[in-house]
């Protein structure tokens, strides 16, 4: 075994030696482009059709601005942010305002505001500190209100209230002394049904009579059908109840109940994937198009009039398309189509006249730059598992676009969050940058992953850093294989459980990897489970019966032997941390740990923190910093190309608690901040 001196001396060789160069036949794009405020997103019709809503920067952080739908390019800001960006919105069911969630430096302690389009005027509607809303219920019918989850009277549990959209008052329907971990309402925004997680891990649903909540449920599932089976939403009229549901059967199908009777009709299924997403009428609530999502997404049409709409706009649009928003009166569409190859952009749809207008195109500075294809693939397992992946590769390295580089090109395994998420077919901002500095870019789907089968979110449970870990070493190993990388060249990237797996990668796996970047990753198991948010008290059993019960002895011994922390002496290749210091999910501490951990034993690591951020980085400003950071890192020991820190960091808060010196140029660009 290598003694620690000499594994430190390498570490330090490794970051100050910069690899060969690689060549990209295309030109560099700059960070701005890719990570800076796109243009405009987010574009959506009001229900009245009147108006046309969207995100866009106003003075450098984005905001919501409004636009007469007669007259699209006469758009007004609506509100005014002036530090965290506005990443989502919805128009309130009367068309008078606008609705949207902010939290405060990423302490995701989310308020709900409100303003209205005619003067402007903005109110923060749950006017609480310390408090996380949700929204619960929106109608199609009931104009003048909505329903919200409120945590201010115990942070651990939601209490159900009205909120009047006029005046603002909130009026209590239900307080959850339940511990319900969420209700459902019907149109009229009557509470209908509640949920409550069971000693098995999944979940009990009860109805709801007269504002009273009956003591036997009425559904019921285990901890396997707990994240592929639940109630999505009434009819209208109230007598159809809408499952995706796992219930008998893998793949989570469309399947409607009357509730009348209680019984259950099998609506669509897949044997592929779960079905993901619906399209429903918005006067009736009647499903009308669902989609599965396996390789790419594929919409399924119902009801004859969507499919004829569905057809024709596959037909005119080169890309995936997902319709954003409909009016009331269904005649007006905002349509997204995402080509890959090139930026998204979104339409307004005229349903009677079949004619399609561009609204925007997101980010319209990439317009006929080099994007690379993204490749959907299937990786099979150790255990003949298949996991679904896409891979990107360098712009020119595939003549003949197999999917196959001419040469072995050096790789970079980003690794998803959740981990219960999935990677996806689509434009992909990380993919395109990083194919464009000269890397194969491979996103894998490893158990535990969402969308393919309960079975396969099964496969992960307990496996934390085993054999989902396995996973991702068999697509490095099938990379290898297949030409598309060499085993010296092989960064593993991601966050939060991507910024573990890649802890993991460094601890567990020292010689798989040639370096690591981990943003908001956990290092130690049993602190993560102790410090996760109040609000996650509802579905706090399906962690440990997932991850490892550290109520138990067995429990706890698992949570600490599948912990990076404990293995911190084990690295020997460079490490890039990035960190928010709000964050309520991975605490600052987690990345504390594992670099105190290493600083002790003199292992090179590079320590990048942001106080005003949380789980991610929300600000342009600190993401493009961060990535200037990460991709000379990259750079000198993959040997792709890279774009000068240059003065990337000073619209940036960031700190280098640890370790600048170990990353080209970070020293210097701190010095001149």
């Amino acid at each position: 075994m290598k003694s620690l001196i000499f594994a430190a001396v390498a570490l330090i060789a490794g970051f100050t030696t910069a690899a060969a160069a690689v060549e990209v036949k295309a030109p560099l794009i700059e960070r701005q482009i890719l990570f800076g405020n796109p243009s405009r997103v987010a574009g959506q019709l009001s229900p009245d059709g009147k108006w046309l809503a969207w995100i866009a920067p106003r003075d450098g952080v984005l905001n919501v601005w409004v636009a007469p739908i007669s007259n699209p390019s006469k758009g007004k800001p609506l509100t005014d942010e002036k530090k965290r960006p506005i990443r989502g919105y919805f128009w309130a069911p009367d068309s008078q305002s606008i609705l949207f969630v902010n939290d405060k430096g990423g302490d995701e302690n989310f308020l709900l505001y409100g303003v209205n389009v005619s003067t402007g005027e903005q109110k923060t509607l749950t006017p609480f500190e310390k408090t996380r809303v949700y929204i619960m219920a929106v109608s199609n019918t009931v104009k003048d209100r909505i329903l919200i989850g409120l945590n201010n009277r115990d942070p651990a549990w939601h209490d159900v209230y009205s909120l009047d959209l006029a005046s603002g008052k909130l009026t209590e329907v239900m307080q959850n002394n339940g511990m319900y971990s969420g209700f459902l309402a019907d149109d009229s925004l009557v509470l209908r049904g509640a949920s409550r997680q069971n000693a098995a891990g999944g979940n009990d649903f009860f109805k709801i009579e007269n504002g009273k909540v009956e003591d036997k449920p009425f559904a019921s599932t285990g901890l396997e059908d707990s994240q592929t089976t639940a109630p999505i939403g009434y009819t209208t009229d109230g007598r159809t109840l809408y499952w995706i549901d796992s219930r008998n059967r893998d793949k989570a199908a469309l399947v409607a109940q009357d509730v009348a009777t209680g019984n259950m009709s099998l609506i669509a299924a897949s044997n592929k994937a779960d079905i993901n997403n619906v399209i429903s009428n918005p006067q009736t609530g009647i499903v009308e198009a669902y989609s599965v999502n396996y390789l790419k997404p594929e919409w399924m049409a119902l009801d004859e009039h969507i499919g004829n709409d569905l057809a024709f706009l596959k037909k005119q649009l080169k890309g995936d398309i997902t319709v954003t928003s409909r009016t009331y009166a269904d005649d007006l569409w905002t349509v997204a189509v995402d080509p890959v190859t090139a930026p998204p952009a979104v339409y307004l749809y005229n349903r009677k006249a079949k004619t399609l207008k561009l609204l925007y195109i997101t980010r319209p500075e990439l317009q006929g730059a080099t994007l690379a294809a993204m490749h959907p693939i299937e990786i099979k397992t150790r255990d003949g598992l298949t996991e679904v992946s896409y891979l990107t590769l360098p712009p020119g390295s595939d003549a003949n676009g197999d999917g196959i580089p001419d040469h072995p090109v050096p790789m970079v395994l980003f690794v998803h969050g959740g981990p219960w998420a999935r990677d996806g077919y689509g434009y992909n901002s990380y993919h395109q940058w990083l194919a464009n500095r000269g890397y194969a870019v491979l996103s894998v789907n490893y158990r535990g992953s969402t969308g393919f089968g309960k079975s396969y979110i099964s496969a992960g449970d307990l496996q934390w850093g085993t054999r989902m870990h396995d996973d991702l070493i068999d697509a490095v190993d099938w990379a290898i294989k297949s030409g598309i990388t060499t085993k010296d060249k092989v960064a593993i990237m991601g966050g939060s459980y991507g910024g573990y797996a890649t802890l993991v990668g460094l601890t567990f796996t020292p010689d798989e990897f040639a370096c690591g970047v981990d943003i908001v990753g956990p290092s130690n198991l049993a602190t993560l489970l102790k410090t996760i948010p109040a609000y996650w008290e509802p579905i706090k059993l399906q962690f440990y019966k997932r991850m490892g019960d550290p109520t138990t002895e067995e429990g706890r011994q698992l949570l600490h032997d599948r912990s990076p922390l404990f293995k911190a002496d084990a690295i020997t290749k460079p490490l890039l941390i990035g960190q928010g210091a709000n964050d309520p999910r991975v605490n600052q501490a987690e990345s504390d740990q594992i670099v105190k951990a290493m600083a002790a034993k003199n292992i090179p690591v590079t320590y990048v923190l942001f106080p005003d951020e949380g789980h991610g980085f929300a600000r342009p400003e600190n993401n493009i910093a961060f990535n200037a950071v990460a991709e000379q890192f990259l750079a000198n020991i993959l040997g792709g190309r890279s774009e000068p820190i240059g003065d990337a960091l000073k619209p940036s808060t960031i700190q280098v608690p640890h370790g600048a010196e170990f990353a080209p140029g970070l020293k210097e660009a701190l010095a001149t901040k």
